[in-house]
């Protein structure tokens, strides 16, 4: 008796389509939107313990530099799919008129960038 045929399984099916690869992408960019949550919270931690000028040390090395200028640009490719996906997973409704997709995307993204200067100002506005 033989074994029965096992299909191979392909590593790269992902690249195969523009559609595919752009979804693995946004799930490995998970990967730096979890470190920009954990070094703001080293942040704020190094804020509150007395140990700012630790981090600001650690924080101006340019290996740290390089992560995290990758990391930003990785952070914001995820938002701008997840947003870009909003109108596929809710339906807005307005006395039976369904908003058209590009109008959730464009208030999505309005709003982002309105939140993204409220607080640019607020950082960057001198003492």
């Amino acid at each position: 008796m033989t074994a029965p045929y096992v299909r191979g399984r392909d590593r790269l099916w992902f690249a195969r389509s523009r559609r595919y690869t752009i979804f693995v992408l946004r799930e490995l960019t998970s990967v730096f939107v979890a470190w920009t949550v954990a070094y703001l919270l080293l942040m704020i931690a190094a804020l509150t313990g007395g140990g700012y000028a630790g981090f600001v040390a650690l924080a101006g090395r340019p290996w740290m530099i390089v992560v995290n200028v990758v990391a930003l640009a990785a952070t914001c490719f995820h938002a701008i799919t997840f947003l870009n996906l909003a109108p596929k997973a809710t339906v807005v409704r307005l006395d039976g008129w369904r908003v058209p997709a590009w109008m959730i995307q464009g208030g999505n993204h309005s709003a982002w960038l309105l939140v993204s200067a409220v607080v640019a100002y607020v950082v960057l506005r001198s003492p």
